[in-house]
């Protein structure tokens, strides 16, 4: 029988296992605890020799639910769910990584990620920020205690496009585990195991979720990394498929001893917005290359920020890797604009922090999300002062192209 497509398995991926009562959705599951009929039971999940539930910290049906069609769209073996996309950068890193270790970053990455590893960085884990857009950074960072590389797909807010083939090649040559953040360009347009990915971590809030209406976080297992040679695994997780002993790890070090869950009522958003992912993914690309070849062309912006534009110094490399080259792209104003002014003429757009959602969001960057790096750092990193960050809705295009265009007028 023919493979489902991408939408049609995802839209009937609950009905794929047995629901409750012949629900068209798996039903949402508040249980905090859960019950045994056999005591034995309850002993073989809690040493995990038996699939189940037993707390609803560690999952529910629900999370489970969303879980399977996580896998299902990025073609893993297993995910964990997580409250949030931090929660689930948080947990995994905590899990595996051990002080003296060294992890290899983007210098492009989200600015919550970034603050993350300087703190693991002040507990004993070393941290390297590279620039990812060359495989040959990461190969003059290595380390003989380098045990995890972490990048994104297209970086926020600037949108470099990481060596994600170079890279995992690099990591599958050194037997590093290869983490690569697919939010920004999520299942649909990019499936990082093609590059040997051996986590694939996904902040559902944005893309998968898109209604804004739901946090949530996923790591996903691609099968790609040799577990049974890692050292960092505790024996008693070493339990059945090797393959998946390194989320088991995560499931039980990081989601159960940590506690960034995933709630059940959120999960059944998450759920329900992913049947959609398709649909609007191909809204918002269409969209973002009008927006951005309109910003190209403007008097009142310096520079634009976005992949599917020629002039991008990875725009072929971007084209070969994703079907789509997303929603997010940045600009900068010409020197004398008032980049805030600009926030006031908008009648469509919407200043927010988020990105990711069916509504056009903006934000300035330097005064908002790269505010704490000061202007040196923000040098640094390419932020210029005038920076805009657009997350490019499914609104029709010529209402957007008019928002812009007023706002620009003066």
């Amino acid at each position: 029988m023919k493979e489902l497509g991408f939408t049609t398995g995802n839209l009937h991926c609950d009905r794929a296992k047995s629901t409750e009562h012949g629900a068209v959705h798996k039903p949402i599951h508040n249980s905090a605890a859960f019950g045994f009929t056999d005591v034995n039971d309850l002993v073989r999940v809690f040493q995990g020799e038996q699939a189940g539930f037993v707390y609803g910290r560690q999952g529910t049906p629900t999370t489970m639910a969303l879980e399977d069609r996580i896998t299902r769209m990025e073609q893993g073996l297993a995910t964990a769910t997580f409250g949030s996309g931090m929660g689930a950068i948080s947990a995994t890193l905590l899990a595996l990584l051990r002080a003296g270790d060294h992890l290899i970053a983007s210098r492009f990455l989200f600015g919550n990620t970034t603050s993350l590893f300087e703190t693991l960085a002040q507990i004993g884990i070393a941290v390297s920020f590279v620039d990812t857009t060359d495989a040959a950074h990461v190969a003059a960072a290595l380390r003989p205690e380098t045990r995890m590389v972490f990048l994104e797909t297209i970086a926020n807010p600037c949108t470099q496009v990481a060596d994600l083939q170079g890279i995992g090649q690099l990591c599958r040559e050194r037997a590093l585990i290869y983490v690569v953040d697919n939010t920004v360009t999520s299942p649909y347009l990019f499936r990082p195991k093609n590059v040997g990915a051996s986590l694939v971590i996904n902040s559902l809030t944005k893309y998968i979720g898109g209604h804004g209406n739901a946090l949530g976080g996923a790591v996903t297992e691609t099968g790609c990394f040799d577990w049974a040679a890692y050292p960092h695994l505790y024996d008693f997780y070493k339990k059945g498929n090797p393959a998946l002993w390194g989320l088991t790890q995560i499931r039980k070090k990081g989601l159960r001893d940590i506690g960034a869950t995933l709630g059940p009522e959120s999960a059944h958003h998450l759920a329900v917005g992913s049947e959609t992912l398709a649909l609007r993914m191909e809204r918002i690309c269409a969209n973002a290359q009008r927006l951005a070849e309109f910003l190209a062309a403007h008097p009142q912006v310096a520079r634009i920020h976005y992949p599917g534009l020629d002039t991008h110094q990875q725009y072929e490399r971007a084209r070969t890797l994703f079907s789509g080259c997303s929603g997010i792209l940045a600009f900068e104003l010409r020197e004398g604009c008032d980049c805030l002014d600009i926030f006031r003429k908008f009648r469509i757009v919407i200043p927010s922090t988020n990105l990711g959602d069916n509504r056009t969001l903006a934000l300035p960057v330097a005064q908002t999300i790269y505010f704490e790096l000061g202007p040196q750092r923000r040098a640094e990193y390419g932020i210029a002062e005038s920076l805009i960050r657009v997350s490019v809705g499914i609104e029709d295009g010529d209402d957007l192209i008019a928002d812009f265009a007023a706002a620009l007028a003066q």
